[in-house]
């Protein structure tokens, strides 16, 4: 395969990966801006129940992980049965477990929320918010193991397609609930809670039609009888160490969120803006980590070594040039864009000072992107655990306590630390990619 198709065939994945994550940004993105105009402390109560949220997403990602990888290296290899079984068992375990985290949500969001150190005047706007978007929290796992299991066989459109629609329903619906037109009530974050959940039911049923109607017609009998326990073994041997990284980060998250609660409501605040507001600096970085990722799978797949080390470098460099010119972008609209969010001088100060020293965190973020997925997609799924854990415990979350809180540094020595975490874990992907220990990792030679 040639370096040119290998190019356009990235373009064809990470450019509609690109918009569909843009838009699944924004519906959370669309809930911050609203309700920034509803209540600055709505913000903050938002913000602590989306790290939790963001914890549970990572857990579905157990299965989706090792659905898009999988697959990914099974279409490379031609063998389109053992795809279809795995989207199949990817769909089953997904809505299984997902049903019981939804149920486990909205039982204990206040324990969680508790726990978490939430404020009472901020617990009036994040125990609702929790329920609602907690209790419908099965959705984003149906979601996620139908859009991986399009993207893996070159069908990253139709994803992006449905999170178009989604994202102008969301808009629609956040504006109505919230401040009450069009003869809605007016909800608060009550409205957007619930605007989000049915938005993700329209995802799901959207997203199932497409799968049946462009990829997988039908799930034939024979193919699951018996039950294939091999592929869910293999799914989870590939899903569970693949989401530890992911889940060691949102985890670590959510001790950080913990530590900044510590300070105030204004520091909750500044980081649910900056965090919303930087998401977009990013975000073509991560979209073609995650397209190089599924071409890297397939060329793996074939046993083209040499083609997914060429296109993995290539992946890295335009995500490193692509988040740092767009977060120096940021930063030097910094003080606009936040006062357009909110009108209270410190978080806009804080907030503004926070986008410079995000010109090197990603950097170093771009090349987690590209590493831990480049990596894991070529079969190495044990190293960017490991790095993970060591790196970003001993560094972000004890460095932040140590600067933050210890010595009372605050907000900004903490967000120096983050950065320091990123280029450091970075760094050693990069390293491990140009080694090549990846290259004999594949996981379908042991089918």
């Amino acid at each position: 395969m040639r370096y040119g198709n290998l190019s356009r065939q990235l373009t064809s994945l990470a450019g509609p990966i690109f918009i569909e994550t843009l838009l699944v940004m924004m519906l959370g993105g669309v809930d911050t801006f609203m309700l920034s105009r509803y209540s600055d402390n709505s913000v903050a109560a938002v913000g602590v129940v989306n790290q939790l949220m963001n914890l549970v997403f990572l857990l579905f990602e157990v299965i989706s992980l090792g659905t898009s990888i999988l697959c990914s290296q099974y279409f490379g290899a031609g063998r389109r049965d053992k795809v279809v079984q795995v989207v199949g068992i990817s769909l089953i375990f997904n809505l299984i477990s997902g049903l019981i985290f939804s149920g486990c949500l909205y039982m204990f969001a206040d324990d969680m929320l508790q726990i978490m150190g939430l404020r009472p005047d901020l617990m009036q706007y994040g125990l609702p918010y929790m329920k609602i978007v907690g209790g419908f929290a099965f959705l984003q796992a149906i979601s996620l193991s139908l859009s991986a299991s399009l993207r893996s066989a070159n069908k990253a459109k139709y994803p992006m397609y449905v999170a178009m629609v989604v994202n102008v329903l969301n808009i629609f619906g956040n504006y109505s609930l919230i401040f009450g037109k069009f003869g809605m009530p007016e909800l608060g974050v009550e409205g957007a809670a619930i605007s989000t959940s049915a938005c993700r039911l329209v995802s799901v049923i959207i997203l199932f039609v497409v799968l049946l109607k462009k990829h997988i017609p039908s799930f034939p009998k024979r193919l699951f009888t018996p039950f294939p326990w091999v592929e869910l073994k293999n799914l989870l041997k590939i899903g569970i160490p693949s989401a530890g990284e992911h889940f060691s980060y949102s985890l670590s998250q959510v001790v950080i969120t913990y530590f900044i609660n510590m300070i105030s409501n204004q520091a909750m605040t500044t980081r649910s803006y900056v965090v919303n507001i930087v998401m977009f600096t990013y975000i073509f970085a991560l979209a073609i980590a995650q397209g190089g990722a599924i071409l890297i799978g397939q060329l793996v797949g074939m046993k083209k070594i040499n083609a997914a080390y060429t296109i993995g470098k290539r992946i890295m460099r335009l995500g490193v040039i692509s988040s740092v010119s767009l977060s120096l972008i940021t930063a030097l609209f910094g003080t606009h864009i936040l006062s357009m969010l909110t009108s209270d001088p410190w978080i806009i100060s804080t907030g503004a000072t926070l986008l410079w020293v995000e010109i090197l965190l990603e950097n170093g973020r771009a090349l987690n992107f590209f590493g831990v997925n480049a990596l894991r997609s070529a079969g190495d799924i044990y190293y960017p655990v490991i790095v993970g854990i060591i790196v970003m415990w001993g560094v972000q979350v004890v460095g932040s306590y140590i600067l933050g809180i210890t010595l009372g540094w605050g907000l900004i020595a903490m967000w120096a630390i983050f950065a320091l975490d990123e280029n450091i874990r970075g760094l050693i992907f990069l390293r491990r990619w140009n080694s090549f220990k990846w290259a004999d990792k594949s996981f379908v030679k042991e089918s």
